[in-house]
Formats: C-alpha cells, sequence, structure tokens
C-alpha cells in the first residue's frame, strides 16, 4: 500500500507511521496490487485525530475517528475502514458474482439496478431562492435554520458555493474550481 503521511500541528514520529502501516497493511488481504492512501494526524486541545482516505478502483473509502489518544483513534479507524470494506465487499458479491467470494481487481463500479428496495431514493425535493451573500452572512443563515450546511451564491464570485459546520465546531467552504 503506497501511503502518503501527513501531520497537522502534530510531527509524525516513526512510531505513528509503523504502527499505522502495519494496521494498514492488514486491508490488503482485501486487495491485489498497490492500493493509494492518504493518512492525516491532527491534534487540537485533547484530541487527536486521523484521517484515512484509500483509493479503490471504483470507490473511495474513508474513515476520521478522534480520541484522548492517537493509537486508540487509529485502532477505530481501521475498524470502520474494515467494516466499509467489508459492505462494499459484500455488495459487490451480490451483484457480479451471486454469492462467491471476490477480490476488488478488474471490478467494473458497481451500475444502477432496477429492482432493489433498498436503494435509498429521493424522498424530498427542495427549491429556494439563492441571494447573492458573504461567507459570514452564509454561516449566520445557516445557523439560523440549524442545519449542518448552507448553499448559497458567493456576492464576490457569483459561484454557487457550500458552508458546512465541522465536527471540531469550525465551519468549512466548498468553492467549485474553474
Amino acid at each position: 500500500m503506497n501511503i502518503q503521511f501527513v501531520g497537522k500541528n502534530v510531527e509524525v514520529t516513526d512510531a505513528l507511521r509503523e504502527v499505522t502501516e502495519k494496521k494498514l497493511n492488514k486491508l490488503e488481504k482485501y486487495f491485489e496490487g498497490v492500493l493509494v492512501g492518504n493518512v492525516t494526524f491532527s491534534t487540537q486541545k485533547n484530541n487527536k485525530t486521523i484521517e484515512v482516505t484509500i483509493d479503490i478502483p471504483g470507490t473511495i473509502i474513508r474513515a476520521e475517528e478522534t480520541s484522548d489518544d492517537m493509537y486508540a483513534s487509529i485502532d477505530r479507524a481501521i475498524d470502520v475502514l474494515e467494516r466499509q470494506i467489508r459492505k462494499y465487499k459484500t455488495k459487490l458479491q451480490k451483484k457480479y458474482k451471486e454469492g462467491q467470494t471476490i477480490r476488488f481487481e478488474n471490478v467494473m463500479p458497481l451500475q444502477e439496478e432496477d429492482d432493489d428496495d433498498d436503494k435509498p431514493t429521493i424522498v424530498k425535493t427542495k427549491r429556494f431562492t439563492i441571494k447573492p451573500m458573504n461567507y459570514e452572512e452564509a454561516v449566520l443563515q445557516m445557523e439560523l435554520l440549524r442545519h449542518n450546511f448552507f448553499v448559497f451564491r458567493n456576492g464576490d464570485t457569483d459561484d454557487i458555493s457550500v458552508i458546512y459546520k465541522r465536527k471540531d465546531g469550525n465551519y468549512g467552504l466548498i468553492e467549485p474550481q474553474n
């Protein structure tokens, strides 16, 4: 597995890197070939967070875990990734091999199925007028609506943007790339 490590407000030590690589390499039993992954370690006050993103052919899996111990966060993130991989593999088995065991290599991305009753569906459509505003106004509007995100038109660039509330209490901004 080809893993890139990044530290935000924390130094990525050799021990931290080795433990993470060892645990992530256990996930290789599900794959053949080299996978690409990104691991970001960060600390904020007493919270130790790990974000892991792995690019699987056909999809991307991601886990983010926070605790007061970085090694506990690593263990929890690996558990989440393993559950996601098993769920995805089960879905592929049902789709392509009628229950036979398979590996991920050479599997095409999932196609739409007409007879799948468990598939999520759109149950509500909302339409609203998008008014030009700045970031501060968008945050205020989002908080007033008590939502986790808010779509708005940036008054400066005239682009559609999304502001969202992060788990750490701060805000994130999604802007289109021209």
